[in-house]
């Protein structure tokens, strides 16, 4: 994804079970993408977002956080940290391809597959305004939505 791309059309699914096409979206609009749920970091980074999403939303800015998590496990996080932001899931890995956030990493010398920490947000124009790849979670929301608001 470079800046000035639409947002991809790909399909993925809500916690409820229903799809969502991610192209159909009108923006502005943040999509973050994240390895696992309940994991520290990942729970860390929803939770942030779940902060703020009072603030996302007095902006006008939608957000989106996608794992390849099932919509059944999204809805278990969800509820077990009682999360306001709107998880999805990309068990095809569709989503994940076409924003270029899966890939090879590293952990304790061991070489696998999974999704890069990586968000992206969007315009009202429904095109990439600025991404942060490789993301460390403290202070990654914050710096998120004083973009947004800069829209």
């Amino acid at each position: 994804m470079q800046q000035g791309d639409a947002i991809p059309a790909v399909t993925v699914t809500t916690a409820n079970d229903e799809k969502l096409a991610l192209g159909d979206l009108a923006g502005p609009l943040v999509v973050y993408f994240y390895p696992k749920d309940d994991t520290s970091g990942c729970t860390r980074e929803a939770q942030d977002f779940t902060a703020l999403a009072g603030d996302f939303e007095s902006a006008g800015v939608r957000v989106i956080g996608i794992s390849k998590d099932s919509p059944a496990r999204h809805r278990k996080f969800s509820e077990k940290y009682t999360l306001a932001v709107e998880l999805v899931s990309d068990e095809d890995g569709a989503a994940c391809e076409a924003f270029g956030v899966w890939g090879e990493k590293k952990l304790y010398g061991k070489t696998y597959m999974g999704i890069e920490r990586a968000t992206f947000l969007f315009g009202r124009d429904g095109t990439l305004v600025q991404s942060w790849r490789k993301v460390k979670v403290p202070g990654h929301a914050e710096a998120v939505l004083e973009a947004a608001r800069a829209l």
